[in-house]
């Protein structure tokens, strides 16, 4: 599928027309280009010189089993999740080595544990960055079935992590000490990497680096060997994936958004070269004014957390002003809005894809630019499936 010029809008997209079919689907629809989807997988494992183990792909973007099983087929079985929901349904989908990246409290701990167990053929691991959360994962777990523990490194975001510090050094040491647990390696965020700039996400790149390195020097100096090193998000992707391919440690780097991509990173990210393959249908339902059009695209439909001209891209509607957005809403001023008459469908590309994602049950597949009768279930959107 490939949307028009949005270049009114301050990003060019090579895309050209809308997908066949779209007659088909109601509107608002979550819709998925899986030629999209596969070609940007490709261009993951060229990133990491073809080694799918150097890769663990998070899936809080998609939170699909397809999508999983499209990346295991090539190899791909490491795989990082945010919610014990998104880790069984990664167990489910043929993943071997799951992160749950999130510190895991009170009922979740427990949660966790017993997701563990049913997949003892699995490893199943997680993050901590206090002495609580290493007591409470330690109390649910046993010598039997031990939890397998990373320590997550604060390199600079400042929101989970602990830093390059004695405290971590001490925190890694209960791990170690703790039957009931095993050292997995070191979990660094840099999720505080956001220049657009190639050059200053290097420096910013550099100036985390040096406080896992900082961490990796205490700990082997303690005599703690570092299993692995999961590191890094999207915008850094390509910088992780060059130093896990020259690691003298078992490394992985670990991007998200570029499986489906969006409006906000491809503004701001293109040396990465990833297309969006997640799009909104919607509709003309109104001609309210002179210069304005009401589409079906409500903020039940579109993330919302950022300001309205920054939730969706129209590749292909001149858009002059977001004039105000309900929950099931969106009026738009327009220069000619005898251009798109009430029941015109449009094409709209999300600014930020992974909660977008969040709010459908389901996708419907584009296939060789035609919409299909396929439809790919967002499973992990809930936050309980049998766990």
């Amino acid at each position: 599928m490939i949307p028009q010029d949005g270049a009114e809008q301050g990003w060019v997209m090579d895309l050209t027309g809308l997908p066949r079919e779209l007659n088909r689907v109601g509107s608002p629809s979550l819709l998925f280009d899986a030629d999209t989807i596969e070609r940007n997988l490709d261009r993951m494992l060229d990133i990491v010189g073809g080694n799918a183990g150097l890769l663990r792909p998070h899936m809080k973007t998609h939170k699909c089993g397809e999508i999983l099983k499209r990346q295991v087929s090539r190899g791909i079985e490491s795989v990082k999740c945010a919610t014990i929901a998104e880790a069984e349904l990664a167990a489910r989908s043929g993943a071997k080595d799951i992160l749950l990246s999130y510190p895991l409290v009170g009922a979740n701990a427990e949660r966790f544990t017993r997701l563990a167990r049913m997949f003892p053929d699995l490893k199943i691991a997680t993050i901590a960055d206090s002495p609580e959360g290493v007591l409470g994962l330690a109390t649910h777990s046993s010598a039997e079935h031990p939890t397998p523990l990373f320590l997550d490194l604060d390199c600079g975001m400042h929101r989970t992590g602990v830093g390059a510090s004695e405290a971590a050094v001490d925190l890694v040491q209960s791990i170690v000490e703790n039957e009931a647990l095993t050292f997995a390696g070191i979990h660094a965020y840099d999720g505080h990497i956001h220049d657009a700039s190639l050059d200053a996400r290097k420096a910013a790149f550099a100036d985390a680096m040096v406080v896992l390195d900082e961490l990796v020097n205490r700990l082997e100096s303690e005599g703690i060997e570092i299993p692995l090193i999961v590191s890094g998000g999207s915008p850094t992707f390509a910088l992780h994936a060059e130093a896990a391919k020259h690691s003298a440690r078992p490394r992985q780097a670990s991007p998200g958004t570029p499986l489906l991509w969006d409006a906000g990173y491809g503004t701001h990210y293109p040396d990465l070269a990833f297309d969006p393959a997640a799009f909104l249908l919607t509709r003309v339902v109104s001609h309210p004014g002179e210069n304005t059009i009401c589409v079906d695209l409500g903020n039940k439909a579109v993330s919302a957390e950022n300001p309205i001209e920054n939730r969706v891209r129209f590749p292909a509607l001149p858009v002059q002003k977001f004039v105000g957005q309900s929950e099931e809403h969106l009026v738009l001023e327009i220069e000619d809005r005898s251009r798109f008459p009430v029941g015109t469908e449009i094409i709209g590309v999300p600014y930020h894809v992974c909660p977008t994602v969040a709010l459908y049950q389901r996708a419907v597949i584009v296939r060789d630019g035609k919409c299909t009768d396929e439809e790919w279930e967002i499973e992990a959107r809930d936050r309980r499936l049998t766990v």
